[in-house]
């Protein structure tokens, strides 16, 4: 539908002049200006008097393109290194219009030099053949993965957190997934080229709106990975997941409270550091939206830190530049939990130009900004009783007394003027050690309370509450304390009651959802998950299920594949189609808690689908098979048999890559009769290092592929098989990229009009590509 409407304008030939070099497609450049906008920051002293003017000029410039090389980190550096190699001195010399266009350059502080910037208007890659080039590389290998279109201030707080293969991590507002995605790349430090780990920790993705999730899930499988669960919940309510515990002395079933050593608070905000790239906020803003989402925002950071470990790290992060949604929101966390700290972390990432945070600000109490009052004590008093029932604005939007004691200024702010980016916020907390025996004490006891109060309550929902089986709560400060089913209702509440920073606040301000904080909960923050939670569970299979078994003996599997880790999701009564892979803690978190209270929507990754059509299906009783799917079989292919997988050289794989479905006896010896000696099914094949007609291969290439009788087929999805093409051939020589290059000719033909409207037909072919899996992904995202 996107492309229909796209290309409408051009067939009826009244094409729109597209040339947004400036990004005014909303609004022109001379209205790019708000004069309440400067009023409140100006008022703010957000930059020194003498840097304004730079800094709102900043605003309104295009903002440069930006992308990230992604996935493991050895597949990141060599895609990296062609980058430097192979596009950018391509780039580097490139005239158009009797101008010089720079090439992409690296971003400083971005960490081994993974992320590039370049600032080129959409005419010059529609129209230069060297950039036009450089964008069809980036849309494929977006596709598949190996590319994340992504702003550079989005990339800081994955970085922040600083995770390692072993933690167990949160994601609170996760959907689209860019950081998701670095999150699940630090996660898998440890792959190689070919193969992906199974990391001990764990990812919980989570995001209450149904269809971000499910596009959540849709970037998360670029990066499969038996580590990640996705939830559909709210998070200024999360509940309380539980994990197996040691045995207790009597050998019975103990559970405990899984917390979290990383959590990562990108909540929803109102997004005013986005200017330059959503250029209606332009017309719109004003600054009682971040007055409306104070209060989710810190629920949801409070939420975050009743799920911390001791000694456990949160990164809080908002694209907004409003102290209230940034510096009150720490404030207000900070003032009802004295376990937690910022954490100083100005020598990391030292080339990122950054501004300290906020210690005074003044919130205004209309939308034209010409009222604002210097304590909320003054505010209250100027208000009857009616206003102070009604109003939304509480003590927590106000700096409080005592603001040196939180230690605001180790925030970070950045400016769209420091380094040609957009506008963020980023703050790092950390919680303190556990208190020894005194604080266990205290935890013990308020454990027993809780589960007392509650009592009767999970005897009635057992069902709801988590397994079946009786269950002995494990009283643990390093892992958790409360595990009681219902009890995050009362750790929720308490969060809801001082969200805005004030326990005397009254019920009017605690509960009051306002329209804004509404409409933020719908698009990522909260909301409960919105509506019937409709996913099917997860069922791990038994080791012996005979499905199982067979996939391990086709596929030659070792015994060191973990086959009690595999689960199917799947109606009652239907046919398994496929298999998912999970690692111990997903299994764990799957087996303990009611997947409708979670709102399971994924966990592990999936590896194995069943095989349709053929003859060897279509036949009367013949055994079901499952082939390894492309995405799942780095994760597979550690526990390959080494003797089974078929090695080939380029020529192999230049057939593979040009055709669908080429016969076995058009290849070579000896690969030829080593496939004729394999039977129908899923097999591996290796591509060593090699080189063909100037295509070099610099290291090993695993794929799938499928033997049916006569042909093979390589089991690689269009866009994948297109992005390896391009990257070692340098052109999409497969038959889908044939078919593109077949129209462009034929629109070549008659008149230089219809070459024209063939032209841009294409363009517009690619280009869309772009805004469904880029431009599209990277306005949702903050």
């Amino acid at each position: 539908m996107a492309k229909n409407k796209r290309r409408g304008p051009n067939k009826k030939g009244n094409k729109k002049e597209r040339d947004d070099e400036n990004r005014t497609d909303v609004i022109e450049k001379p209205d790019m200006d708000n004069e309440r906008f400067k009023a409140y920051y100006q008022a703010q002293n957000l930059v020194p008097e003498e840097e304004w003017e730079t800094f709102y000029d900043a605003l309104r410039q295009h903002l440069p393109t930006t992308f990230r090389v992604a996935g493991s980190r050895q597949i990141a550096n060599t895609l990296n290194q062609q980058i430097k190699d192979v596009h950018v001195p391509a780039l580097s010399d490139v005239i158009f219009e009797e101008q010089k266009i720079p090439p992409p350059v690296q971003i400083p502080w971005y960490p081994d030099g993974l992320a590039w910037h370049f600032n080129v208007p959409k005419k010059i890659l529609r129209k230069s053949p060297e950039f036009k080039k450089f964008h069809s590389f980036l849309v494929f290998e977006t596709e598949v993965g190996n590319v994340s279109r992504q702003e550079a201030v989005s990339m800081l707080p994955p970085l922040f957190l600083e995770v390692e293969p072993h933690h167990k991590v949160m994601d609170m507002c996760a959907a689209p997934g860019s950081k998701t995605a670095q999150l699940l790349e630090a996660l898998h430090a440890q792959d190689s080229v070919t193969s992906t780990s199974i990391p001990s920790g764990l990812l919980v993705a989570n995001d209450s709106d149904h269809k971000r999730t499910h596009l959540l899930i849709h970037q998360s499988a670029r990066l499969p990975s038996p580590a990640l669960i996705v939830t559909n919940l709210d998070a200024s309510i999360y509940p309380v997941m539980k994990i197996a515990a040691p045995p207790g002395p009597s050998g019975e079933k103990r559970t405990q409270q899984l917390l979290f050593d990383r959590i990562l608070c990108d909540v929803p905000c109102s997004g005013d550091g986005t200017m330059r790239k959503n250029m209606g906020i332009w017309k719109n803003w004003q600054p009682m939206d971040g007055n409306g989402l104070h209060g989710l925002q810190v629920r949801i950071l409070q939420r975050a830190m009743k799920l911390l470990k001791p000694n456990g790290r949160i990164v809080y992060s908002t694209c907004s530049l409003n102290p209230v949604e940034n510096e009150a929101v720490l404030a207000a966390a900070l003032k009802v939990n004295p376990d937690f700290y910022l954490v100083d972390v100005s020598e990391k990432l030292p080339a990122l130009i950054r501004r300290p945070g906020l210690t005074s600000w003044r919130p205004s109490v209309d939308r034209t900004i010409n009222t604002t009052y210097a304590t909320y004590q003054d505010f209250r008093a100027s208000q009857d009783e009616k206003e102070a029932l009604n109003t939304k604005l509480t003590e927590g939007h106000w700096p409080p007394a005592d603001v040196e004691r939180y230690s605001l200024p180790r925030s970070m702010r950045i400016y769209p003027h420091l380094q040609d980016t957009g506008g963020f916020f980023v703050a790092v907390l950390e919680k303190k050690p556990a208190d020894g025996g005194a604080r266990k004490r205290e935890l013990s006891a308020s454990a027993e309370d809780i589960q007392e109060a509650k009592k009767p309550r999970l005897e009635q929902e057992a069902g709801l509450s988590g397994p079946t089986t009786p269950t002995i709560e494990v009283d643990d400060p390093t892992e958790g304390n409360v595990v009681a089913g219902d009890a995050v209702d009362k750790d929720a509440s308490a969060d809801t009651k001082t969200a805005e920073g004030d326990t005397t606040a009254t019920a009017e301000t605690t509960t009051k959802v306002t329209r804004k904080e509404k409409k933020a909960k719908e698009n990522g923050g909260g909301g409960g998950g919105g509506g019937v939670f409709k996913e099917h569970p997860y069922t791990f299979l038994p080791p012996t299920d005979p499905i199982l078994l067979s996939c391990i003996e086709r596929l030659a599997l070792t015994s060191a594949f973990p086959s009690s880790n595999v689960l199917v999701r799947n109606p009652t009564g239907e046919a398994v189609r496929s298999l998912y892979l999970a690692n111990d803690l997903v299994k764990s978190v799957v087996e303990n808690n009611n997947y409708t209270r979670i709102r399971l929507s994924a966990a592990g990754t999936k590896v194995f689908s069943k095989q349709e059509g053929g003859k060897a299906s279509a036949s009367a009783g013949a055994e079901a098979q499952f082939r390894v799917l492309g995405e799942g079989l780095p994760v597979i292919l550690p526990f390959v048999d080494p003797e089974t997988i078929i090695t080939a050289d380029m020529p192999t794989l230049k057939v593979l890559v040009q055709s669908y479905y080429p016969l076995v006896n058009s290849f070579a010896e000896p690969f030829k009769s080593i496939v004729e000696a394999r039977p129908v099914g899923s097999h591996v094949v290796k591509f060593p290092p090699g080189e063909l007609d100037g295509a070099v291969l610099t290291h090993d290439i695993v794929l799938p592929i499928w033997k049916s009788n006569v042909s093979l087929t390589l089991m690689m999805d269009k866009k994948a098989k297109s992005a390896l093409s391009l990257r070692l051939f340098g052109a999409d020589i497969t038959t889908a990229g044939r078919d593109i290059a077949e129209k462009q000719a034929a629109a070549a033909g008659p008149s230089s009009s219809e070459a024209q409207v063939g032209e841009e037909a294409d363009e517009a072919e690619v280009e869309m590509q772009v805004i469904q899996e880029s431009d599209v992904l990277d306005a949702m995202e903050d």
